[in-house]
């Protein structure tokens, strides 16, 4: 069934949002992608190990300043908290990441794959993308777009939209953070 209906007041499609998640696909088939699945789906040349990028992943968790991930804008916060971070082989070949995040900054899931799949591969120890968060330029690496897919938002009930929406526009920083921490 297909309807339509107005907003609630207050919404706003972006700030409104508590959770977002995503999937990214990537095969690690020597032969490459299927011709089935190029549109969404990255091909990686080389072999990937799940268990090393899961492992690599589990650190990345929690609440962190992500700016090592993120292309930097004017005035937006790369503190977020990431909810979720997790690799499954699909088959002999095809992997899937699945992220969750109170928010993303422009380009961080993308990055994160770039950093975890330099570790499946064995060009970068496990322990190295949580080294990159220390750093406040980015400075990983980016996965191509077309393997990435927006899969679910979570709202709040509409009498909180507004609220929430006004409180993701809220510049946060660490004060903000150990103070909530404190409370």
């Amino acid at each position: 069934m297909l309807r339509v209906s107005r907003a609630p007041e207050g919404f706003d499609a972006r700030f409104s949002a508590a959770k977002r998640h995503y999937r990214y696909q990537v095969s690690d088939a020597p032969w490459g992608v299927s011709p089935l699945r190029r549109r969404d789906t990255v091909g990686w040349p080389r072999a990937l190990d799940v268990d090393a990028m899961n492992e690599a992943a589990v650190q990345l968790l929690g609440l962190h300043d992500f700016a090592a991930f993120c292309k930097k804008r004017e005035g937006a916060t790369t503190i977020r908290e990431l909810l979720e971070l997790s690799w499954e082989r699909v088959g002999d070949y095809e992997l899937h990441l699945s992220v969750s995040a109170d928010a993303f900054c422009h380009s961080m899931v993308r990055s994160l794959v770039g950093a975890l799949l330099w570790v499946g591969d064995g060009r970068r120890p496990v322990a190295w993308p949580a080294e990159l968060l220390k750093g406040k330029e980015r400075s990983s690496v980016v996965a191509p777009a077309h393997g990435l897919t927006l899969v679910k938002v979570d709202y709040p009930p509409d009498d909180q939209l507004a609220e929430r929406a006004e409180k993701t526009r809220d510049l946060r920083d660490w004060a903000d953070v150990d103070r909530a921490a404190r409370d």
